[in-house]
Formats: structure tokens, sequence, C-alpha cells
């Protein structure tokens, strides 16, 4: 697959809505193009610690951060006509949806392709299929796991190799 849009959510809470942060990363040709990434004032706002931990975003983080509705302006003409990729499908495409349904905004029908899926399919022996595993078996060794564009760019890389 030569063109598509890699993108990551991270969540304030256990609510999909909560979107603290968004990586997007677009290829095209099959060479990385454009990168995009933001810091969101998530919906419900509150931080729930775990969510916290996992990636290092609390609400002094995004108390000055824009709404969704205004970072997803960015982003839609960036992605326009691609697919868009994540590494666990559901939650990517779960948050997408929650946050537009929370905003009262159409949500387009974009396609939406897994590398977790084609990561299990097609290296079945590995130990486990976590994003940074995937991709260091596809050569992409991540520094920053949980930080919203440095998965992006993990899933664009397994996408480029997998897909």
């Amino acid at each position: 697959m030569d063109n598509f849009a890699a993108i990551d959510f991270e969540t304030a809470n256990y609510e999909r809505s909560s979107v603290c942060s968004v990586g997007v990363v677009i290829v095209r040709d099959g060479e990385i193009v454009d990168t995009f990434y933001s810091l969101i004032q998530p919906e419900p706002n509150y931080y729930n610690y775990r969510c916290s931990m996992v990636h290092g975003l609390c609400r002094e983080d995004t108390e000055n951060a824009p709404v969704f509705p205004d970072v997803w302006a960015q982003i839609e003409p960036m992605i326009e006509g691609l697919p868009l990729v994540a590494h666990n499908r559901p939650f990517d495409e779960g948050c997408l949806r929650a946050v537009f349904r929370v905003y009262q905004m159409d949500c387009p029908d974009y396609e939406f392709l897994d590398t977790l899926w084609a990561s299990r399919r097609l290296l079945p022996d590995l130990p486990n299929h976590q994003l940074d595993t995937v991709a260091a078996a596809c050569g992409f060794l991540m520094e920053n796991h949980h930080h919203a564009l440095a998965d992006a760019e993990a899933c664009a890389w397994i996408a480029r190799e997998l897909l």
C-alpha cells in the first residue's frame, strides 16, 4: 500500500471520546511526506491515573490545548481521500467516532485498516503483537512509545511493510 494516513489517539480516561492527543503520518507513493501532532482538550475533561501513567499526559498539559473540532479541521484536508491505518483499529476508530458524536459532527465513512490484525496474520510467531514488538520485527525501533506521533510513525512503518 503506497498511499495512506496512519493515525493514533491517546485518551485521558476510559471514555473513547476523551482524546487528549493525536498523531498523523501521511504516506504517499510509499514515502512519509507529512506529519501532524496536537494535544487536545479531552471530553470529558479529566484524567484517569492509569491513562496518564501510560502516555505521560495530564490535565496541565492540555488545559490550553484546542478542542477536537479545531484540531480535526487541520487534519481533515491532510487525510482527504486516504485510507486510515491504525494499530488496533477498533480503539482508534472507536475514539474517532466517539469524539465526532460528542461534538455532534458528521463522521465520514473513513476506510480503516489495521496493522495489528495484519501482524497477527503475517507474523504469527512474534511473542506478542504490541506496537513496539511488531515495529521492531519490521525494522523500526520505537523511542517514545505511547506518544501519539511516535505511535503513528511506527504504524506507518508497519503498514508499508505488511499491507
